[in-house]
Order: structure tokens, then sequence, then C-alpha cells
């Protein structure tokens, strides 16, 4: 009688615990502790990712691995024929360089580094444009003219060997016409690649320049296609069909291994695989949109980003993976309430020890277990918009405001009780701080009597404040977007006499320099964490409150997952993976108890128990 043995040669396992690594993908074993048969298997799933920094569709995006690096360019946002450009790192979006020549549907392809941007149109009225872009990961440089104008084309391959094929082409009219030609990109030169079977245009592509697929698509008139054509190089031969007819799709990965998602039937969910022979279905998007940016490697990866749907154009990211784990993406979550609402407060601790003190006309401390906050030591007299961190038992807030005063005093916090401590060799409010009660910084504010915007920074030990010779490049008062230590600490965002800025500095234990500019503007905003690994969260931009959240890696900004309310005058404490932000004032509301928990990305392997149903 044939077994498993037999069939695989080699016998099921005995084990007491379950295996923890995906290369047990697959295999049955025995686990004698829970008397059950166990297996790996693999799942495919779309799961949210970082939104993109503003909504955007109908611009140009490369082939490109989604955990390392993909691109959008171009195409639509609040207004037409833009030049943006965002880079995605497999965690969020970040602001790359403009376009020279702003346009919508043109053909992308290649890696962020190394990218092209061919043709497009720009509207109104339609005016078909055969510009190219070279970009390398910061510029984009112009590249030569394709021979003639298109739009709605496929791309595929990369910046030195790219392919552009099917789309509108012009002449013979201004609105174009559906091709079935295709040409070939050496990195200087177009030359004629083979013809199409089927003229289309608004088709989709993945593939090299020598293994190309071309997919989906709308024919004339207008009408959805489930065509699919393979190319080798020279010649275009009929693939299988996809399942639902569509065009306007995101698509990417190799000519045998590729996804198709999106597109409009209208607004579609549908995700479609290729093997080389066939498409089959695999899980739906979340999100129904067409006109959406694609990339990905094979048919096991990919990210959806942006788009239109019925509502209008979004910034909506989902990520495909196909894999023995299952990852759970970062999400922010309610905490308890605060017992009381509070503004321009102040923060020390963690995500499950944290620590909220006095604010405005506040005298009450509360602390944080991960779940609520109860009642702490009572500060002697309300101190707020000061600096502040530390840990739920060892914290310190230095500067700020007291009954309307700026003030340059010290308090500690030992777990339960408030006492004074040295004073700050200049009074300040808007301060920021970061460190620990026995090595803290000072940085920043609106220093007083003169009342100018501050670039001083001092150093704690405990017991005494030491003015630095380190002073910020940029004066501001940042509303504690900061963290760190006193080796390694950051500053970002704040206001000085341009109302807003985008600045982070970082801090090595003797001087400050400049680090990657914030996503955007901002003030009034919660952040934390380390100079490697900092979050920004809420906070006021010049559209107002915002929900927008980012994270920092010690070299960029990128999106991150929004938070639920937007608000600013509110604070934050933790760590990039494991947030915390409370309080604050809502845009048209009281001020606020809310409290919020970020919890960063996390996989797990996909363990079945086996049964004979």
């Amino acid at each position: 009688m044939t077994n498993y043995k037999n069939i695989f040669g080699k016998p099921v396992k005995f084990l007491a615990t379950d295996p923890d690594n995906a290369e047990a993908e697959g295999q049955i074993w025995y686990n004698s502790t829970s008397d059950t048969f166990k297996s790996i298997v693999a799942l495919e799933a779309w799961s949210s990712g970082a939104p993109m920094i503003s909504p955007q569709r109908d611009g140009g995006y490369g082939q490109s691995t989604p955990s390392t690096a993909s691109w959008a360019a171009g195409g639509v946002s609040a207004t037409r024929n833009i030049v943006t450009t965002q880079e995605y790192n497999g965690s969020g979006w970040s602001s790359g360089g403009n376009l020279n020549t702003g346009r919508e549907e043109g053909t992308g392809f290649g890696l962020v580094s190394a990218s092209v941007l061919a043709g497009g149109a720009t509207y109104p009225p339609s005016l078909l444009k055969n510009e190219v872009e070279e970009y390398d990961g910061s510029t984009w440089t112009a590249g030569t003219a394709l021979p003639a104008s298109r739009k709605k084309s496929a791309g595929a391959g990369t910046q030195t060997a790219g392919l552009v094929s099917f789309g509108s082409v012009d002449p013979p009219s201004t609105a174009g016409s559906a091709s079935a030609n295709s040409l070939e990109y050496d990195g200087s030169t177009w030359t004629a690649g083979g013809t199409g079977n089927t003229a289309r245009e608004h088709v989709s592509g993945a593939g090299s320049q020598t293994a190309a697929l071309a997919f989906g698509g709308e024919d004339t008139p207008p009408a959805n296609m489930n065509n699919t054509e393979e190319y080798d190089g020279s010649t275009w031969t009929t693939g299988g069909a996809l399942n639902t007819a569509r065009h306007l799709m995101g698509g990417s990965g190799i000519q045998t291994s590729a996804l198709a998602y999106g597109g409009f039937t209208p607004y579609s969910v549908k995700t479609e695989n290729y093997n080389g022979t066939s498409w089959s279905n695999s899980p739906d998007l979340s999100t129904a949109r067409d006109r959406l940016f694609g990339g990905g490697t094979d048919s096991s990866n990919a990210i959806a980003a942006g788009g239109l749907t019925g509502s209008g154009v979004v910034d909506v990211t989902e990520e495909f993976n196909k894999s023995a784990t299952v990852i759970t993406a970062g999400a922010w979550s309610s905490g308890g309430n605060m017992s009381t609402a509070r503004i321009q407060h102040e923060r020390a601790g963690t995500q499950t020890a944290g620590l909220v003190a006095m604010g405005n006309a506040v005298t009450a401390t509360e602390e944080y277990d991960g779940s609520a906050w109860t009642s702490g030591g009572t500060a002697p007299e309300a101190q707020y918009s000061g600096a502040s961190d530390g840990t739920q038992t060892a914290a310190f807030v230095a500067g700020g405001i007291i009954s309307n005063v700026d003030t340059d005093k010290t308090k500690l916090y030992d777990g339960s009780a408030w006492t004074a401590s040295g004073n700050l060799n200049l009074s300040r409010r808007y301060t920021s701080g970061f460190g620990s009660q026995t090595a803290g910084i000072c940085v920043g504010g609106v220093e007083v009597p003169a009342y100018t915007y501050s670039n001083s920074t001092e150093s704690f030990d405990g017991s005494t404040w030491t003015t630095l010779p380190a002073t910020l490049g940029t004066a501001r008062y940042a509303y504690n977007v900061s963290g760190g230590n006193q080796t390694a600490g950051f500053i970002a965002g704040g206001a000085n006499a341009s109302p807003r800025l985008d600045l982070t500095e970082e801090y090595n234990g003797s001087i400050w320099t400049s680090g990657g500019p914030t996503i955007s503007v901002i003030t009034r905003a919660a952040g934390g964490g380390s100079q490697t690994a900092a979050f920004i969260a809420s906070g006021n931009t010049p559209a107002g409150y915002v929900t927008a959240a980012s994270h920092y890696n010690g070299t960029i900004w990128v999106t991150a997952p929004s938070v639920a309310t937007s608000r600013g005058w509110l604070a934050g404490t933790g760590t990039q993976t494991a947030s915390l932000i409370f309080g604050g004032e809502p845009p048209a509301a009281p001020n606020s108890t809310a409290t919020e928990e970020f919890t960063g990305e996390t996989s797990a392997l996909n363990l079945k128990t086996l049964t004979t149903s």
C-alpha cells in the first residue's frame, strides 16, 4: 500500500514542538504534545501597506521588488498632469525627484534607481507625448524621444533593455489610435520590435525585453479584453486568456509568473496569476480600483498603490504575498482613555509603561500599563510645552509654561512623586527633550525674555543643566517631535519665522547634522523612538490636523499607517514598532482623552492541523 514515505522518500516526523521556519513548508509531522498531524502550507493574501504621500493615478511605474524598491511617477492627484514621483521601500512611501514634463498615462519600466518613463499625454485637451525621461533614484533627465507620440502602452524590462508595446499611437490623429506595435530601448536608441496580434490600449505588461507579457486592455470601439500575448524578443504569440476581461489594471512579474490586479470592469478587486500558460484566480484586493500603480518580481509578491475608485483618486497601498508566512500589517488601535483630557502635555516611557504628565491647566499625572491609565503623583503646578522624556519611574520635565509665564524650572518623577531639580540656564517654551532622567537633552523652543526662536542645546546629568556648544542648524520650536538619547537623538518638524518646517536634525553627542526631510511640514505632532527608528503621528500641516503618520530610518521619512483621529498638541512615546500617542486637540471637539497604540508588522508560520474532513 502506498504511504507517505513511498511518495516523499521520508517518514512522517514525530515532534514535541512545531518547526519554526518556512523550510518545513509542505512537510507533515505528528505533534506528540497536541496529538495532531500538522503541516505548513503557503498562503496567498493582500495586506494593508502604508498609504501613498498623496493620492495618485494614471502614472508610470516599474517592475521592481516591493520589499526593496518601487516607484510611481506622473499621472493625476488633486490636479492633472503632475510631475510627482513617489518611492516605496517596502514599508512606506517617500518623495522622489520631479519629472521635467508633467503627464498622464506614460509607460514606465525599470528599477527605482534606473527607471524610464516614456510617452504619455497631457489633458485637456488630449495631447500625446513622445518625451522620454530616465531616473537615477533622485533626478529625472531627458532620454531619447520615442519615434512617435504614444500613451496607454504596456512596459517591461530595464532602463537599458526596455520594451514599450501596444497602446495609443499618434499619428494618425491627435487623439491617438490603438496599436499593436512595440519598441525596444537599449538606454539610448529606440528600435522597432515585433507587432502584436491584437491592437489595443490601456494594456498591462510584465517581464523583460526578451520574455515579455501583455494582457487585458480595450480595443476600438471600447470594450474590455481578456487577451494575453507573449513576446520572445522578436515575435508576439497568443497566451492564455484572463478569466475576467478588463483594462487599466496593475501588472507585475515575469512571463512565467505574473500577476494582474484591479482594473476596469468597472472598478475591480480581481487578482489573477499567470504560470506561463494560463491565468487562475488569486485573493481579491480589498479596495476596488483601476488606473493603479503596480510592481513586483513574480506571482508571489506585488504592490498595488493608488488608483481611481468610485469615490475618486486614492492613496491606498496593498501588498500581495504568497508565502508559508502569514503577515499581519502594522496598524494603530484604540487604547484606554486617559482620565483627564489635556493638551501641550509631557510624556515619557514606553507603550506598556507610559507616562503622561501635567498639561495646559492640568497637574494630574497618569501611568499606562499597555491597556489602562491609572493615577500617578500630582504635580505641584501645571507645567506644559516643555522638554520631557525618561521612563515611567524616572522622568524629567524642563522649561515650558507655568501660569502663562515662561519657565526654566525642572521637575523629576520617581514613579510616585514630583520633586524640583536644577533649573535650565535659559527659560524657554515649546521646547523639545529626549534621553533619560540622568542624561537628558533640552533643545530649541522660544527663548525668553528675548522671545526668539532658539537653536541652543542643554544637557542634564540628573541635577544640573549645562549649555552645550552644539546648536541646531535651524532654530525652531518643535512640540515634542523628538527622541533618542544623549548621544544619538533627533528633532523633526516644528516652526520658526517660516510657519512650519520639514527639517530633521540628528545629534551625536557633540554636533547637530541635517537628516532627511519629513513627509510634510508639520507642527504640534506626537513623536518618539530612536534616531534610526523614529515616528511622527498626527499633528498640524498646512492642510490642518491630519491622521498621517510616518517613520524614519536614519536617512529618510516614509509614510506609515494612519492614526484614527486627527489632532494637534498631543504627545507620544515608545518605539517605532510599539508607539503610543495620547491626548491633544481634535479639529472640532474638546481636548481629548483618546489613546492610540501602534503595533508594527508581524509574521508567523501558517501552521495547519490536518484532519480527515
